[in-house]
């Protein structure tokens, strides 16, 4: 589990609220309605399905996959387009995509004076039912000291920040190897945008922030941008996970490998996870295609709200950072699942 899901809005953008208490609305929709449909990978999202739908208790679902599995699927595409009816979910939010990635940081197993920045373990006191120390109380009390938590050393403090925003990562050791790291917990206190905050003293107007952004102020401006970093009371844990395949994605909410581009990060409320999810994401770079719902996140809010995963390293993160985009997506529902989630009338 992530802490915030999408660099450019956990890092500094905003989303609106519930609209007045609007009730969600569901529409049974044709294949036909889905903008760009017929000229998908239809076979890459069925990989993706597979990945997950394993874990999917329900009979309706859990048939479905076990077909999937032990059929050879010829065409993908009709495979979806047989056994699913595409349902639109709407709660009177606009719909909104940002993205998301793996960070890779470089480190060390032993601290030196270039790597200095411990990354945390969950300290065993640590608990579910109450908020523990601030990120700043953590950071200057020396309360971790010498116990023995620390994973690695990494050399930015920045880096790290964002580490904890994504909520996993690699770190790249001196000798090449690599260890990976995912979510172990958190302090309990809710997480507050630096970007937001930025704005607020007015250092940027809000279409200028982005992770980049805050990345090079707060290097420019070493001791202000420790207060800014302090300004969001959060702070993450992580553990170990390497016996994730390095080739393979980091794991989701299912606790499972996602994969770029095909993962789709929901609200669980609204969307099953491991559903397929057909996404029209409009912007500057419109995207068209058939994804799956994987991953969750304290940020993904709203039946038409989704964060899209990128990859690993810098350039998955500049491309998911800038994204802050409109659009539609309808989630692919088993038939019969479809036509019973319809208001009585329409059945």
């Amino acid at each position: 589990m992530r802490q915030a899901l999408g660099a450019a809005f956990a890092l500094g953008l905003s989303v609106a609220g519930a609209a007045g208490g609007a009730e969600t609305s569901r529409s049974l929709l044709e294949f036909g309605d889905l903008d760009g449909w017929a000229a998908d990978d239809h076979a890459a999202a069925l990989d993706t399905f597979l990945e997950t739908c394993t874990d999917l208790d329900a009979p309706d679902w859990s048939a479905l996959c076990a077909f999937a599995q032990t059929e050879r699927l010829e065409d993908p595409r009709r495979f979806f387009e047989l056994f699913f009816r595409p349902v639109l979910i709407e709660d009177g939010r606009p719909a909104l995509f940002t993205g998301y990635f793996e960070p890779e940081l470089q480190g060390s197993r032993v601290p030196t004076p270039r790597f200095r920045v411990p990354v945390y373990r969950t300290p065993p006191e640590l608990t579910r039912n109450a908020p523990w120390l601030t990120r700043q109380e953590i950071s200057t009390s020396g309360v971790l000291d010498g116990r023995g938590l620390e994973i690695a050393w990494v050399d930015d403090p920045v880096d790290l920040f964002f580490l904890q925003v994504q909520g996993s990562g690699r770190i790249r050791l001196r000798d090449g190897s690599v260890i990976r790291v995912g979510y172990g917990g958190s302090n309990g206190h809710s997480y507050r945008s630096i970007g937001q905050e930025l704005v607020r003293r007015g250092v940027y107007e809000p279409h200028q922030v982005s992770a980049q952004v805050i990345r090079n102020w707060v290097r420019r401006n070493p001791e202000a941008g420790r207060d800014l970093l302090f300004h969001n009371p959060s702070y993450v844990f992580f553990r170990e996970v390497n016996e994730v395949p390095a080739e393979r994605g980091p794991l989701g909410a299912m606790n499972r490998s996602v994969t770029p581009l095909r993962t789709l990060a929901v609200d669980p409320s609204h969307v099953p996870l491991g559903a397929p999810v057909w996404v029209e994401k409009d912007g500057a770079q419109p995207m068209r295609r058939l994804m799956i719902a994987q991953d969750t996140g304290s940020a993904i809010k709203g039946a038409q709200r989704a964060d899209i995963f990128f990859g690993t390293g810098s350039e998955a993160g500049r491309r998911a950072g800038s994204l802050r985009d409109p659009g539609r997506m309808v989630v692919l529902l088993p038939i019969q699942r479809a036509y019973a989630m319809l208001p009585e009338v329409l059945k």
